[in-house]
């Protein structure tokens, strides 16, 4: 369930898969207690008024930066304890919104150690420029 790069529109896909880190987050006593560690998955599809026209140079300028996109969940998660997976998730996908680029986030929170016999749980959530902003 991934975003598609659309050559005609300029758009492309920016992604991270598999942050680890360690959140404060939950609403049992346990999860208040200590952190606990969270996998992130965050997907922008981005637009860029120059592609796929744009050859030459590098210009990076241009593009949506993934070190800072990795930053910016980062720095929501160290923000302090967030009792729901679904508060986190929003909150990353407004910073990446925050971005003009950006048209579309989608954020995974994944707790893979809620449960010994389950290999993770967790939310998706999907966020989009409002269109009056597009």
């Amino acid at each position: 369930m991934m975003y598609v790069p659309d050559a005609e529109r300029g758009r492309r896909v920016v992604f991270v898969r598999g942050l680890e880190l360690m959140a404060r987050l939950g609403i049992h006593p346990h999860e208040k207690a200590a952190p606990q560690r969270i996998r992130v998955d965050v997907e922008l599809l981005v637009q860029d008024e120059a592609a796929p026209a744009a050859v030459g140079p590098d210009d990076f300028r241009r593009v949506v930066d993934y070190q800072r996109l990795v930053e910016l969940a980062r720095d929501v998660v160290a923000g302090g304890h967030v009792l729901l997976v679904e508060t986190l998730a929003e909150r990353i996908a407004a910073a990446a919104l925050a971005d003009d680029r950006v048209e579309r986030a989608r954020v995974t929170v994944e707790k893979p150690e809620a449960f010994m016999d389950v290999a993770g749980v967790g939310v998706m959530v999907e966020r989009r420029r409002h269109l009056k902003d597009l």
